[in-house]
């Protein structure tokens, strides 16, 4: 069973509730494509790396870290592809069809690598 203290959520919490926040001011101040530079900031990558430490230590810290990094990457590259979708999509379909198609695309495509690297497992 997995396990994540408290404290660990509260962290994720205050990081990704505190990032979008941030992001939300700037892209108001400074506009959509500034606002979305913040909004892409890995807030809850960084928040989990730094409540790995609380629950892990040694080598199993170490190769935690590594998976957490290992997936992150995937994560965002996914999440490039998405916001490539999101901007293509948007301007031929409308923003609500094609907001909708960017979401539901980038679940089927995170689903199927998640799928695909714990098969392997």
């Amino acid at each position: 069973m997995v396990h994540i203290s408290l404290i660990g959520i509260l962290l994720r919490f205050i990081l990704g509730g505190g990032a979008v926040v941030a992001a939300s001011v700037i892209s108001k101040r400074a506009g959509g494509s500034i606002g979305g530079i913040f909004a892409a900031f890995p807030a809850v990558f960084l928040a989990a790396m730094l409540t790995i430490r609380l629950d892990h230590s040694g080598s199993d810290l170490i190769l935690r870290s590594i998976d957490l990094s290992q997936g992150a990457l995937i994560g965002m590259g996914i999440n490039v592809i998405c916001a490539l979708a999101v901007g293509a999509l948007c301007a031929s379909r409308g923003w609500k069809k094609g907001l909708s198609l960017s979401v539901c695309g980038w679940l089927i495509v995170s689903v199927t690598i998640s799928y695909v690297i714990f098969a392997a497992d």
